[in-house]
């Protein structure tokens, strides 16, 4: 007899609405996480709920506003849109359900729903391609927090990351060749920026500073290293793509101070175009749908930079939004 499966689809999250008041509710639930500021406790308190929240929901409001479409969210619409793509392409024995790591649909309320469904096997599935503690750690431990209180425990398949999938590579690939890769003068591939405090949790005998894996990639030391998946992953895009090592710059995006993964976006977008690159192109591997971090940061606030500097045109690769061959790399991902 066939399992009955469901597959929880998770993202990081988006406030409910661009105005100040839900805002400032969703980054009091977000920085408030002790893995993605794991500082201790008090202090994180003071810091989030006293100085960086209170001075940071207006302006974060005013930004959320120009991301925001009259259907939403992106990342909300993208998200209905992949469950619902994702659930034609699966049989009769699985169903498809998605929460937000961060407000609505709450994790809590929607793994009561699958409480009271009772499946066999339970798989879930983080849309983070690198694994983080920040991102998919948190989404384990709150799930398994919620779970562990169930009477009837099913089977439970963890997704922890798909950096190397050749449909998730491949999608991007896609993409990016809706444009002439002859044109651009550079390509930066931009991803969430870490605290490198948090990287170097992962090699608890070396600092981040010394390792090497943003020129050799080793599976057996380095797949649970964010800085190293980073450097694989836009290794596997560039060779798929055919683009020099010479033409391409990983970058990361969206810090808060200097002690963060560098080089900082930013500053590379500055240094191309001081440099005298006219065309660039940024991909943003990290996101699985576009965002605040994708359309505005990216698209906007480093178009202007580029133009400010010298540039004519940052052309920003679309992410995987509902592409057919995201939906076919999900299946694969949850039924292989």
């Amino acid at each position: 007899m066939s399992k009955k499966t469901t597959v929880l689809l998770l993202n990081l999250g988006t406030p409910k609405s661009p105005n100040v008041s839900d805002v400032r509710t969703y980054l009091f639930e977000f920085l408030n996480d002790r893995r993605v500021i794991d500082i201790p406790w008090l202090l994180r308190k003071i810091l989030v709920n006293l100085i960086i929240v209170p001075f940071r929901a207006k302006g974060s409001s005013k930004i959320y506003k120009q991301l925001w479409t009259k259907d939403g969210s992106p990342l909300m619409i993208y998200g209905e849109k992949v469950k619902d793509l994702l659930q034609k392409e699966l049989d009769k024995n699985f169903k498809v359900e998605l929460a937000m790591r961060y407000q609505e649909p709450s994790m809590k309320r929607v793994l009561e729903k699958i409480r009271l469904d009772m499946p066999d096997k339970l798989i879930i599935l983080p849309m983070y391609p690198q694994y983080a503690s920040s991102t998919t750690g948190s989404t384990f431990e709150k799930a398994m927090e919620i779970i562990r209180s169930w009477e009837v425990i099913p089977e439970i398949k963890l997704v922890n990351q798909f950096f190397d999938h050749e449909g998730y590579l491949n999608t991007i690939v896609d993409n990016a060749n809706k444009h002439d890769l002859n044109d651009f003068d550079h390509f930066i591939f931009s991803y969430h920026g870490l605290p490198l405090r948090q990287v170097n949790k992962v090699h608890p005998n070396k600092n981040c500073k010394d390792c090497d894996c943003d020129k050799q990639f080793r599976p057996d030391t380095d797949y649970f290293c964010y800085r190293a998946t980073c450097y694989e992953t836009s290794k596997l895009l560039a060779e798929k793509l055919n683009i020099p090592k010479e033409k391409y710059t990983v970058a990361f995006q969206s810090r808060l101070d200097k002690n963060w993964l560098e080089p900082f976006s930013d500053k590379v977008v500055i240094e191309q175009a001081q440099k005298g690159s006219k065309k660039l192109m940024v991909f943003s591997p990290a996101f699985v749908a576009d965002c605040l971090e994708t359309t505005i940061e990216i698209g906007l606030e480093y178009g202007e930079l580029f133009e400010e500097n010298g540039g004519n045109e940052l052309v920003l690769v679309e992410s995987l939004n509902d592409h057919p061959k995201w939906i076919e790399t999900l299946k694969d991902l949850v039924t292989k």
